[in-house]
């Protein structure tokens, strides 16, 4: 039922987004329980694992497959969920330390509840970004968000959904993931460009469409990423740990502006005529 103040409520459909838990699972033991839009699961995994500190490309991965036999990954009526997927490890890589795991609900706006403690939220990254050269003009750093925007195909229909995207310096946007939770589309987009090889990904930027979160820094870190942009606020966290590792924190990217947190060598300003 729509309603509106001043007019008669009026009954119409409307399409919402969908939830549905992912259990993914390493070696057929259960890692984690995330929340998620169905949709790019394997991406999601691989991103997920690689934003854990687990793996540090998709070649770290023999194998994927949903399962479809056991206790959650089927409905009532018996038919597959495809709500269970279980990752092979590559030989030699270790599985997660039955202690250290994370083994927990993960809901869609928090990707770091319930870790089993404070030194657990910080992980180390594997790559070096402070000295990655990318340079990025202010202007396509900008026009970004639009471009997300209109690449955003379950929000135009929901507007109900997170969205993160991969782009280049020159703001060739590579690839756009959506999600009920900002971390998954983070995951979603990451896992997509480690299957493609492109892990560590020097040279490149990441847009969320929501705010920026230490824990999406740290996924960028994980990642290799230079540049983090955002269309709203960073945290005081975020910045903190994108000042520590050099990394470029752009946060308000909206219109014509944007404030640089963080790292502003890499965007290349315009040249303001002075006042006569």
């Amino acid at each position: 039922m729509r309603v509106t103040l001043g007019t008669e409520p009026t009954l119409r459909p409307d399409t919402v987004v969908g939830e549905e838990p992912l259990e993914i699972r390493v070696g057929g033991r259960a890692l984690a329980v995330t929340m998620r839009t169905p949709g790019d699961d394997m991406d999601l995994a691989v991103g997920f694992l690689l934003g854990e500190g687990l793996i540090a490309t998709a070649t770290d991965i023999a194998g994927m497959r949903y399962c479809v036999t056991s206790e959650g990954s089927v409905d009532e009526a018996g038919r597959p969920t495809y709500n269970v997927l279980d990752v092979t490890l590559a030989p030699g890589v270790p599985a997660p330390d039955v202690d250290l795991r994370r083994n927990f609900y993960t809901t869609s706006s928090c990707g770091v509840c319930g870790r089993a403690s404070i030194d657990a939220v910080r992980l180390r990254g594997r790559y070096e970004i402070g000295d990655d050269p990318l340079r990025i003009t202010a202007e396509v750093l900008v026009d970004l968000p639009g471009r997300l925007r209109r690449a955003q195909r379950l929000f135009a229909t929901t507007g109900g959904l997170h969205a993160a995207a991969l782009a280049d310096a020159d703001g060739e946007v590579l690839a756009v993931r959506e999600d009920v939770g900002r971390h998954n589309a983070v995951d979603k987009v990451v896992g997509w460009a480690a299957r493609a090889g492109m892990v560590p990904l020097r040279g490149h930027v990441l847009l969320v469409s929501g705010r920026a979160s230490f824990e999406l820094v740290q996924k960028a870190l994980l990642a290799g990423l230079p540049l983090l942009a955002a269309v709203s606020a960073p945290s005081a966290l975020a910045v903190d740990l994108a000042q520590e590792c050099g990394m470029t924190l752009a946060g308000f990217v909206r219109g014509s502006s944007m404030n640089l947190y963080t790292g502003a060598h890499r965007v290349i300003l315009p040249v303001v005529a002075a006042a006569r």
